[in-house]
């Protein structure tokens, strides 16, 4: 935790939209979509700057996935963004077939993940995308943990040749990663290193993990922290170096414990491994209206969880 201050709170979606404006200046066949959400997404940076690259799909969410697979058919590099609810749920189908089956250079950017989305309801709080998207072949999956890596991540994606979804969010959270840090699609981080547990964190939970491993060293407890931002390619070799050295492991994301980063690490270690392991996430239920905070609290979300399922994984060795 040390090593992580932050100083300043940043939403991710913002990080996107600043890293496709750059990206979108190295790369003049990058184009961008939007389903009636330019703004909520931060696309608007690239309207403006790019007004002739930028298309407004409507809220036709399906039919704007189809248009970007015809786009890259072209040789353009097309960027839709989103809800997350939309971009995986309501085009599922298209996003199967015209872009993972049909390997096409597609990025897909989903906003508005998770139960931080907050007071817009369980309905848009969708906690299964990572889930539909990495059972996909061909599908890169990232889910940054601050604005900082999620500018760093739109970049990689741009320069990354095949389909990529994307994840970010809408609350400001802390931004605590070095600005030009190293960002490998498929390479884990390890943010803090520890003897007693792994925890393997993604996205906005990562600062949650750093807050759990200083509450865990107040108790003598040393939490090796781990930066998932790649859900798949999964870092295999780096789950099971730090698990070997462990032996005890808690998966943290806000996200479904069915179908996420835990059950991902859980058949890792099955197959290599056989460690102990808790997974922090939402059970079997749907969100709900709330703030951000209180749903994360309310759904064991929270920094105060993985402390308890640490110290639960290591009873367990």
């Amino acid at each position: 935790m040390k090593k992580y201050e932050s100083n300043e709170l940043k939403d991710t979606r913002s990080g996107f939209g600043a890293g496709l404006v750059e990206a979108a200046r190295a790369n003049e066949n990058i184009v961008a979509l939007s389903a009636d959400l330019t703004e909520s997404v931060k696309m608007d940076g690239f309207a403006k700057e790019f007004p002739n690259r930028f298309f407004k799909a409507g809220i036709a969410e399906a039919n704007m996935t189809g248009v970007a697979a015809g786009l890259a058919t072209a040789g353009k590099v097309p960027f839709i963004g989103t809800f997350s609810v939309f971009a995986t749920g309501r085009s599922y189908d298209q996003v199967r077939q015209s872009v993972a089956y049909s390997n096409k250079n597609v990025k897909i950017c989903g906003s508005h993940a998770g139960l931080t989305l907050g007071e817009d309801g369980a309905t848009h709080q969708i906690l299964e995308d990572l889930g539909l998207m990495k059972m996909l072949p061909n599908m890169v999956v990232l889910n940054p943990c601050d604005f900082n890596q999620t500018k760093l991540a739109t970049i990689a994606a741009a320069e990354y040749e095949g389909p990529v979804y994307l994840r970010f969010g809408r609350p400001k959270v802390p931004n605590f990663t070095p600005v030009n840090a190293e960002f490998k699609i498929g390479k884990a981080i390890v943010f803090e290193e520890g003897t007693d547990v792994s925890i393997f964190a993604t996205g906005h939970m990562v600062w949650k993990a750093l807050e759990a491993a200083e509450i865990l060293e107040s108790q003598g407890v040393h939490a090796e922290v781990i930066n998932i931002h790649t859900i798949k390619p999964l870092d295999t070799e780096a789950i099971i170096k730090s698990a070997a050295k462990t032996r005890a492991v808690v998966s943290a994301e806000e996200h479904f414990i069915y179908g996420g980063l835990g059950e991902s690490i859980a058949g890792v270690l099955a197959r290599q491994l056989p460690t102990p392991i808790e997974m922090v996430g939402v059970a079997d239920t749907f969100g709900e209206s709330g703030t951000g905070d209180e749903l994360m609290e309310k759904y064991h979300c929270d920094t105060q969880d993985i402390v308890s399922a640490a110290l639960t994984a290591i009873s367990r060795k």
